[in-house]
């Protein structure tokens, strides 16, 4: 990519947010309800995402939303289902080699209840990331690219021109 005077890059002050230091396991076991949690969020910056694909920089406001919803998420949970979570997370990284959902059902349970009494998140049904959804954004669309029109190459001729005959009037097509 070529870079002019135009361009406004961002400085590592605008880029540097604080990270969500977690591992896999810990990360999938709350993804259900991290995931209703920051919905709008992660729905307006993959909307941007999606509108401005070539240039990052327009999307990196809603990037630290979702970060710092991310962060604010499992704050709470800490504060609120410390020990159910742990027991989840650990259930799911040591049970199985892939880590599977299946042999942690119990703590599973566990963890939902508690989920959905102190944040009042329900943990949604397996199809309901893959559901179509409309995103109502407050920003406004991105500038539409004028169609480019190109002139006629070659005009065509006009009505009067004079046509040779044809090189072979006895073949017909049909």
């Amino acid at each position: 990519m070529v870079v002019t005077d135009d361009h406004h890059i961002p400085t590592d002050e605008e880029l540097t947010v604080e990270e969500v230091n977690v591992s896999f396991p810990v990360l999938q076991s709350a993804a259900f309800h991290l995931g209703k949690f920051c919905e709008t969020q992660n729905n307006e910056f993959m909307l941007c995402r999606t509108e401005y694909p070539d240039d990052c920089r327009q999307c990196l406001d809603l990037g630290k939303q979702v970060t710092s919803c991310t962060l604010d998420f499992f704050r709470k949970l800490k504060k609120t289902c410390y020990d159910e979570f742990t027991q989840y997370s650990n259930c799911i990284d040591k049970s199985s080699g892939d880590s599977a959902f299946v042999p942690c059902r119990k703590t599973q349970k566990v963890y939902d209840a508690c989920v959905l009494s102190n944040l009042k998140i329900e943990r949604p049904r397996i199809t309901y990331y893959a559901e179509a959804k409309i995103v109502d954004s407050k920003r406004p669309p991105p500038p539409k690219e004028p169609k480019l029109r190109f002139p006629d190459a070659t005009p065509g001729l006009p009505e009067d021109a004079p046509q040779p005959e044809s090189s072979y009037p006895h073949r017909s097509f049909i």
